[in-house]
């Protein structure tokens, strides 16, 4: 029944492959569980409840994403728009969080009716190609930053970023784990980066940074203080359109960039960069915004740490399926589950980003407009840590360029109106 329904034998995997595959997406992701609450609580909202919604939210759209999508790209809370939501909107004292979630909300049902008229899919298409083929290794260098930053490896300085002390047992612990996972990637062992979380969280215990829990089974609170929260009508003011407009655009961005870098790594796209069938896992994306807005949930979307999963093998729903059971568990083992140190995870999102940096080879380095395009999405990328600026700015990279170079016929008419929001938002940023 899962082999018909998921097409496991077509995608050339197993439910053993895909399990361990969810498993692994989870643990790489599950810093969402205390990351999100702790951000929430800076706009006034409960900690008790909004960790039970994280969870349930990613359970959710998880599953659905696997059921309906047939992908292998888990869902959760999106980092980056919850800190814009906690600090820029509600902290600031901009809107409350029930009015934030209202925006949140009005953006995901543009989401939602862009998407059922085919819109996402067709600025999917009209990208660039060179965007496109830049976009796995853009993808594979923001998640190597994830890593070093998870780790503590890079610091801020007052000028730039530096290295920490190795004196620094996490980081030293850090290395280790980044040796033994590509070690084993190197060993072409399945289910290398697991394994790899799994011996690293091991070897902390002695170094006193895996702390064990004290219980292992835990209830989850009463979520109904931020369930059905939502004040839409309040939302509906001209003044809240630009931060409105700054999470359409970032998210809708970033889940481009998610779905087809992730997609790439797990060699889902056909010849021309496009992934079959991109509407449903675009759709599900606008559900589980509109969704997790009602759920008290801020930017809901398809997570990265996806990649970690493929990297396992992942390449069927099955994959997000049992990352979405995953969490269900996790209600209820959280302290176990939170045991795992990120100096355990980190090294997993560094190995993994490295190995999708082999996508940079499909760009074209023999024709220098197709370059720039895809350097400028793998630069901005890279040094605003930002998928969603990487992708503007190499759009509008490749239409100047072609522009300035007098080969205007080549640039379709879809990104020229693309571009009108593109430069809209870093206006406003």
């Amino acid at each position: 029944m899962l082999n018909k329904l998921f097409k496991l034998e077509q995608l050339k995997t197993n439910v053993r492959t895909e399990f361990i595959a969810g498993l692994t997406t989870f643990i790489t992701m599950a810093y969402i569980i205390i990351v999100h609450p702790s951000l929430m609580k800076a706009a006034g909202m409960p900690a008790g409840p909004v960790t039970v919604m994280t969870i349930l939210s990613a359970a959710i759209f998880s599953i659905l994403m696997g059921v309906y999508a047939n992908r292998p790209f888990a869902v959760a809370p999106a980092m980056g728009g919850n800190a814009f939501f906690a600090y820029t909107i509600v902290a600031s004292g901009a809107a409350t969080w029930q009015t934030g979630l209202g925006m949140v909300f009005i953006a995901g049902v543009v989401f939602l009716l862009l998407t059922l008229l085919g819109i996402r899919e067709t600025i999917a298409r009209v990208l660039p190609k060179s965007v496109k083929n830049a976009m796995a290794g853009a993808v594979g260098i923001y998640v190597i930053g994830l890593g070093l930053n998870n780790a503590g490896i890079i610091l801020p300085t007052k000028t730039n970023l530096g290295l920490a002390s190795l004196h620094n047992p996490t980081v030293l612990l850090a290395f280790i784990g980044l040796a033994v996972t590509l070690a084993l990637m190197s060993l072409r062992v399945r289910g290398a980066v697991f394994f790899g979380i799994l011996v690293t969280t091991i070897i902390g215990i002695p170094m006193g940074i895996t702390k064990l829990p004290t219980s292992f089974i835990s209830l989850p609170p009463n979520p109904s203080p931020v369930l059905f929260q939502v004040d839409w009508l309040g939302a509906l003011k001209w003044s809240f359109f630009p931060l409105i407009f700054t999470f359409f655009t970032g998210e809708f961005f970033s889940t481009m960039g998610t779905v087809l870098g992730v997609g790439g790594k797990a060699k889902l796209l056909d010849e021309n960069g496009n992934l079959p069938d991109i509407q449903k896992p675009f759709l599900v994306d606008s559900v589980a915004m509109v969704g997790g807005s009602a759920m008290g949930m801020t930017t809901v979307t398809a997570y990265i740490e996806s990649a970690s999963g493929v990297e396992v093998g992942g390449r069927s729903g099955l994959t997000a399926v049992s990352t979405g059971l995953v969490f269900l568990v996790a209600l209820f083992l959280t302290p176990v589950f939170l045991a795992i140190p990120s100096a355990a995870t980190a090294p997993a999102l560094i190995a993994i980003g490295l190995s999708m940096l082999q996508a940079l080879k499909n760009i074209d380095f023999d024709n220098l407009d197709e370059t720039l395009s895809g350097f400028m999405t793998i630069l901005m990328t890279a040094f605003t840590f930002s998928i969603a600026n990487g992708i503007v700015f190499g759009i509008l990279s490749y239409v100047a360029i072609k522009l300035l170079s007098g080969k205007i016929k080549e640039i379709p008419i879809g990104l020229y109106i693309l571009c009108v929001p593109l430069v809209y938002y870093l206006w406003l940023k």
